[in-house]
């Protein structure tokens, strides 16, 4: 069964982009082969699924073509052609594009894989892999009632409700890594999840206090450090993560175990992983976000960790990804960051900056943080249910009392309530958001600009806008006040050959950032909507967040639509397809609130065959499982 089609074109289209260069990768062992076909008493093939007469972008970045998809045992059949076969349901996919499930490789869903099973907000976009277990920190390994210490790491450093992880986790169900990923394996989800092993975890495991205040490791600790590593991985982890930046801070300040790690520590991480011979090596570099001279200063360049990632790279045999942006103090860096990538692949070297689709972009409203956070009078209304508390915040004499006041210091110096400062100083490029989201607004659309043309004092006019829509508004940082140049960079390092496409943090940042949306938005931004600058063809954005992902953890049984391989799909009204503000859901265990971003334009979408989606709406179906590597 096999069949061809007539190239199809994609409107937005503007500029042609290069195929990357075979990704030097070592490729996992996960099964390709077809299932078996049962046929009628006639003797006709009989299939699960036929997905009729959309446009395919299969994945691996050749141009689309009209045709049908064909689905039996959670395996792909057909690819193109017209399918006359029956099929216990058809899907008309006409007008619509049909491409590979998402993978997304920088997720935080560490603690909601106890509590939940859509795990949304990645369900609700596309994605149908996730990896977790980034930036250095998770759950497991973690000695009996030794579960404090990580949660507070990770709700400083990802910003999720120690009240949520205390109560929604199923502590005591595991202590090793290889337990957990057995504890994982015995649920069932919505999509499937790899599990990275966090070099944070790892070390208080391994050293206790002395690992959670960065001092330097014995022999003996690297040793035990790299055993661990090398078990979770023969086990199943898909990688190792580390965090070295300042900026990844527990709740009370301290930075994350392994932060300052020398050489001689990554290069025992890096010897486990080649005894193991397989998982990917994750870094969030120093450096990566700026000096950060206020929190005492980076210790090292971003050129310099990428000398020291080229070493782990070249000592394991393994790919390294990491986190590549453009910082202010280190104004065009990325490029020669991405220059020296390229040439160190060249001589063997496996590194893979991983890069967002858009400018990451934190937000600010009354259902998260926000300039007034802190202010004596906020305080006291600040558990009032929203409608109550904007009826108040409307008062004269209440909103005067505010921006009188002085702020009150938070208690915990890790914890991202301080960033109640950084909107306050920012405010002038805050910008609110429409509905759609516009991700290339005017200057004239921020706060500073609505503030020069009314004379108002900027702090005034946050308050005021804060207060719209019933209190409902959101506003953000969206990569700076002139966001269209923002976006000319995430362009540039987007098309680069040497990238990987990341970075949502989906399950993480649950009131500050709504980055889980990004394997939406790279539809419907750049080869759609940009208006400003040049878009990226479809088929290449659809590759980048697919094959190219899954090739990079050796997820070879997925990423592409090609017979043989799991029906893991998306049918998707690219024309119809929108992402709308930040919506505050009060459903996170204790009552925690997480803002998600409301996505429409997903007809259906396929898990290992199941259809787990439908107009975007979750099914109830929970094919998804574990990923070992």
């Amino acid at each position: 069964m096999s069949g061809g089609g007539a190239p199809i074109s994609h409107r937005g289209v503007l500029s042609v982009v290069q195929p990357w260069p075979g990704p030097n990768i070592v490729v996992g062992s996960h099964d390709g082969r077809p299932a078996e076909r049962p046929t009628t008493s006639q003797g006709d093939i009989v299939l699960d699924h036929v997905i009729k007469g959309g446009s395919i972008v299969d994945g691996t970045g050749a141009p689309g073509v009209r045709g049908d998809v064909g689905v039996r045992d959670g395996r792909i059949v057909q690819v193109g052609g017209t399918i006359t076969e029956s099929a216990t349901n058809t899907f008309g996919a006409d007008g619509a594009i049909v491409t590979p499930g998402w993978v997304d490789v920088h997720t935080h869903y560490d603690g909601q894989v106890s509590w939940d099973e859509e795990m949304d907000p990645s369900a609700g976009n596309g994605v149908t892999t996730v990896v977790m277990g980034n930036c250095g920190v998770g759950f497991a390994p973690v000695r009996p009632g030794g579960e404090k210490s990580l949660i507070e790491l990770m709700e400083g450093v990802e910003d999720i409700p120690g009240t949520a992880l205390y109560e929604g986790i199923e502590w005591g169900r595991w202590e090793s890594f290889p337990e957990y990923l057995d504890y994982i394996a015995g649920r069932q989800y919505s999509l499937d999840i790899g599990a990275q092993i966090a070099h944070g975890s790892v070390r208080y495991y391994v050293m206790g206090e002395r690992g959670a205040d960065n001092e330097d490791a014995t022999a003996d600790d690297m040793a035990e450090m790299g055993r661990l590593v090398q078990q979770a991985i023969e086990a199943g982890a898909v990688g190792f993560s580390t965090s070295r930046t300042i900026g990844h801070r527990s709740l009370w300040g301290s930075p994350v175990p392994g932060t300052f790690a020398p050489a001689e520590e990554l290069h025992a991480i890096a010897l486990a992983m080649k005894a193991a011979g397989k998982g990917v090596f994750e870094m969030i570099p120093s450096g990566t976000v700026g000096k950060l001279e206020a929190l005492g200063g980076e210790r090292f360049s971003p050129l310099e960790e990428l000398q020291l990632m080229d070493q782990v790279s070249r000592e394991s045999g393994r790919p390294v990804t990491f986190t590549l942006t453009n910082s202010p103090d280190y104004p065009g860096m990325y490029r020669e960051m991405l220059a020296q990538t390229l040439k160190m692949n060249a001589s063997g070297s496996q590194l893979f900056p991983q890069v967002p689709s858009r400018p990451i972009g934190l937000v600010t409203g009354l259902s998260g943080y926000h300039a007034f956070l802190r202010r004596p009078t906020y305080m006291r209304l600040a558990a009032l249910p929203l409608a109550e508390r904007v009826k108040e915040m409307a008062k004269p004499e209440v909103k005067a009392a505010i921006m009188a006041e002085d702020d009150v210091r938070v208690e915990e110096p890790g914890s991202m309530a301080n960033l109640y400062t950084l909107f306050q100083n920012a405010a002038p490029v805050i910008y609110p958001l429409a509905d759609p989201v516009d991700y290339e607004p005017q200057m004239s659309e921020c706060l500073g600009a609505r503030a020069a043309a009314t004379g108002d004092d900027i702090m005034s006019v946050m308050y005021d806008v804060l207060l719209e829509q019933d209190g409902r508004v959101m506003g953000s940082l969206m990569g700076g006040l002139d966001v269209n140049e923002a976006q000319n960079v995430v362009r540039e390092m987007l098309t680069h050959p040497a990238t990987v496409t990341g970075l949502s943090d989906a399950g993480a940042h649950v009131t500050m950032i709504c980055d889980a949306s990004m394997p939406t938005t790279q539809l419907t931004y750049w080869t759609r909507d940009r208006r400003r600058g040049e878009q990226i063809p479809l088929e290449f954005l659809v590759a980048k967040q697919t094959s190219r992902n899954a090739a990079l953890y050796g997820f070879a049984d997925r990423g592409t639509l090609a017979p043989g391989l799991r029906a893991d799909i998306n049918v998707i009204d690219l024309d119809g397809l929108t992402v709308s503000p930040p919506e505050a859901f009060h459903d996170l265990p204790a009552g925690g609130t997480r803002l998600i971003q409301p996505v429409q334009g997903y007809l259906a979408t396929m898990v290992n065959g199941v259809v787990t989606r439908r107009h975007d709406a979750d099914t109830g179906a929970r094919p998804g499982r574990l990923v070992r590597s």
